[in-house]
C-alpha cells in the first residue's frame, strides 16, 4: 500500500533541480522525487558479471569505430576546459 509523504521547508535550489529534472524526464514532480528516492535507497546491485555482460554487448552493437583512444582523451579534456 502506497503512503503519503509531505515535505516542507524544501530549499528553493533543490526544488528548481527536482523541475527541471521532473520535464526532462516527462514525469510528474512527485514521479520524479520518487525515482530519485528509489535511486538512492533501492539502488540495483547487479554482479560484476552481468554488468561485463552488458557492457560487452553494447560495445559489440557499436561496432568498430573510427576515433582512437586518444581522440576520445582529446574530446574530453576539450569539453572539460
Amino acid at each position: 500500500m502506497a503512503t503519503t509523504l509531505t515535505l516542507k521547508n524544501i530549499p528553493d535550489a533543490l526544488y528548481q533541480r527536482l523541475k527541471l529534472s521532473a520535464a526532462a524526464n516527462r514525469r510528474s514532480l512527485n514521479n520524479e522525487v520518487i525515482v530519485c528516492l528509489e535511486g538512492v535507497l533501492l539502488p540495483e546491485r547487479l554482479p560484476a558479471e552481468v554488468r561485463l555482460a552488458r557492457v560487452r554487448e553494447v560495445r559489440a552493437s557499436l561496432g568498430t569505430s573510427r576515433f582512437k583512444a586518444r581522440d576520445i582523451d582529446e574530446f574530453k579534456r576539450r569539453e572539460r576546459a
